[in-house]
């Protein structure tokens, strides 16, 4: 077989350790870790799919080695004590015997977490500098304790190597402890920790020159930092050439360039809008002072782009984050030249912004599979092959069609529009969401792939359904917007045909969006972008309080800087034919404001009721998904459509 990328998928070699590949899947929190911090099956199920995947390198998620203040998510696993080297054995294991390498990233939180992570105890940092994104102060390391860190760091590097782990990275990125030690926006001190370039170094010079003592020479490894904090007096590209060049005299094999700190947290882990590879160019112009191997990161999600930064020279290693999350596969299917059968990372963070940031176990948007590979390795085959009929062709119906397809049942799937996707089609429609458009497009090639039937275009009734003898029916049929019981909501527009451009709001004219939530907000982006002003009237506390909460930093950001208004705590009453009158619900006091066009956004409600009941009296089995059972968001209903695919 001719390989398609031939440089993405040759060999690579950090220090003396060979890779398969060019292909390296970065450090990212999945609080799949035990309570303790000891390694779970979950999490090791979870890393053998990558690496079975056909994944070179995988360095693990963040490792504590100074358990609770160190840590940054809640069940982070931790490598401070000899209890743990066990777990990471198991894992290291279950890693190569797939064939791929493994790193432990070493890590310590500093003042980027919070006293609910770290059981009450304040954060530390190197400067009692305030940290802004989590709104946290933290206490100031004596000379005492940072000469304790730094053999803690020293100490679990040596357990990694116990455990069989093939390298170390240490975690100076990010903002996280050793990046607070070198970037001058944070590091404040003027002793030996602190001041110029080579003084705030000394820390991970340190932990280095540790490591070196103890584990000799030849064991790899990496250090991973900021070519950029995107701060004022943070470290910039500059310097990171410098630091670079310091680092590899110190003895670091291979180097990770990020950029980016919880306070610059859109350019860290971004959100939608980001352009594949952006962030490339800061690989590239350290590789060019270094003879060390570079490895580069951000929003890389086609195997052709991989292989044109690997060909040029501009990295030597990508790193697919996310895009691993979504597809474990990535990395063979790529080399197999299957890449339409991709299924790409759509950056709506839910993994780690909506799931892992809120304490909750890590989940995928697009794959249902994520923090479930334990249990679904392998698709159950059909005991008996039914005939199942899904009615509604989003991401839900599409999701139970394919899975049960897969298992073996003859599938027939339904849809009353004329092309696949469901709410995924409107959710594309905002500035810099498009790459939502990846997802409907798999879906599409799944239902061929999996030979389901699709008849578009077509209203499902129960008596046409029951004409098809169905073994089962699955009910996917969504949910339409709420239209509130107030007086004159007959002159408003609906959010859902404004995106659609079936309610034509012409450029630079004053909008009212009733609604503050991810639709309405989305919506005055959208209007935004016609030149719109516009204001937003909420009644709870604060706007897009339900968004993924980098996305919602990022776009109150542009809200702020394009005079968004925002009028919370605030209930409307009346839509008049020229404004809008609200109660505040605090004070009960009425207001009224001019509003010459009104957007309604203020929810929506599961549609299909009565089909899944008409259905049920007629003896059919039925089971109901996605929003038509309860409106949520993309992950729930992959989640429940695969589920339904899985259990029918």
């Amino acid at each position: 077989m001719e390989i398609k990328y031939k440089n993405l998928f040759s060999e690579g070699k950090i220090g003396n350790l060979n890779v398969r590949n060019r292909i390296v899947m970065p450090p990212m929190g999945t609080n799949f870790a035990n309570a303790d911090g000891s390694v779970s099956q979950v999490l090791i199920d979870y890393y053998k799919e990558r690496a079975c995947g056909g994944v070179g390198l995988i360095i693990t998620e963040i490792v504590c080695v100074d358990s609770p203040v160190g840590k940054a998510i809640t069940n982070q696993l931790c490598l401070d004590d000899d209890k743990y080297i066990g777990g990471f054995s198991d894992l290291a294991e279950a890693v190569h015997l797939e064939g791929a390498k493994v790193f432990v990233q070493l890590h310590h939180a500093g003042r980027q977490t919070t006293p609910n992570i770290t059981g009450g105890i304040q954060p530390v940092c190197p400067s009692a500098t305030h940290e802004g994104f989590l709104n946290v102060t933290p206490r100031e390391l004596s000379n005492e304790e940072i000469e304790d860190l730094v053999q803690k760091f020293v100490s679990a590097a040596v357990r990694a190597k116990m455990a069989g782990i093939d390298g170390v990275e240490l975690h100076g990125a990010h903002g996280y402890l050793i990046g607070q030690f070198m970037s001058p926006h944070i590091n404040k001190r003027t002793d030996k920790w602190g001041g110029s370039t080579e003084r705030r170094m000394r820390f991970p010079l340190e932990i280095i020159k540790g490591i070196r003592q103890s584990l000799g020479p030849n064991f790899p490894i990496c250090f991973r930092f900021n070519a950029d904090d995107f701060v004022e007096d943070g470290i910039t590209l500059d310097e990171a050439k410098i630091i670079a060049k310091i680092l590899e005299d110190a003895g670091v094999n291979v180097l990770s360039v990020s950029v980016g700190i919880y306070e610059t947290m859109p350019k860290l882990l971004e959100p939608f809008h980001f352009e594949e590879g952006w962030r490339v160019y800061t690989a590239e112009a350290i590789k060019k002072v270094v003879n060390i191997p570079v490895i580069t990161v951000g929003v890389i999600r086609n195997p052709e782009f991989a292989e044109t930064v690997i060909a040029e020279g501009k990295a030597d290693f990508v790193a697919i984050g996310r895009g691993l999350i979504a597809d474990p596969e990535w990395p063979k299917k790529a080399y197999e030249g299957r890449d339409e059968e991709i299924r790409k990372c759509i950056s709506c963070n839910t993994c780690i912004g909506l799931k892992v940031f809120a304490g909750q176990k890590m989940r995928c948007a697009v794959n249902p599979k994520v923090g479930y590979e334990w249990k679904y390795q392998c698709l159950p085959s059909a005991c008996e092959r039914k005939k199942v009929v899904v009615v509604g062709g989003g991401p839900a119906g599409t999701y139970a069609a394919v899975t049960a397809a897969r298992r073996g049942h003859e599938v027939t799937l339904i849809e009353k529009e004329d092309k696949i996707g469901g709410q995924l089609n409107l959710s594309s429609l905002p500035p810099g969401k498009d790459k939502i458009n990846w997802f409907t497009e798999w879906l599409e090639g799944e239902l061929k792939r999996t030979n389901v039937t699709v008849r578009l275009g077509e209203c499902a009734t129960a008596e046409k359904l029951y004409e098809l003898k169905p073994d089962v029916v699955i009910v996917a049929t969504g949910a339409e917007p709420i239209v509130p019981n107030i007086p004159g909501t007959e002159r408003a527009l609906l959010s859902w045909d404004v995106l659609r451009g079936k309610a034509n709001i012409p450029s630079g004219e004053d909008v009212v969006i009733v609604g503050g939530g991810l639709v309405g907000c989305e919506t005055a982006n959208y209007l935004l972008g016609k030149g719109c002003n516009v204001t937003i009237i909420e009644m709870l506390d604060d706007i897009a309080l339900d968004m993924e909460p980098i996305e919602r930093f990022d776009l109150l950001t542009l809200f702020a800087s394009k005079g968004v208004k925002a009028l919370t705590k605030s209930l409307v009453t009346n839509i008049t034919p020229d404004s809008i009158e609200m109660v505040d619900v605090t004070s009960r006091q009425i207001k009224q404001i001019p509003a010459k066009h009104v957007v309604l956004a203020v929810g929506q409600k599961p549609v299909g009721c009565e089909l899944a009941r008409d259905l049920s009296d007629k003896g059919i089995p039925v089971i109901t998904v996605g929003d038509a059972r309860s409106v949520g968001k993309i992950v729930d209903a992959s989640l429940f459509g695969f589920n339904a695919g899985v259990k029918v």
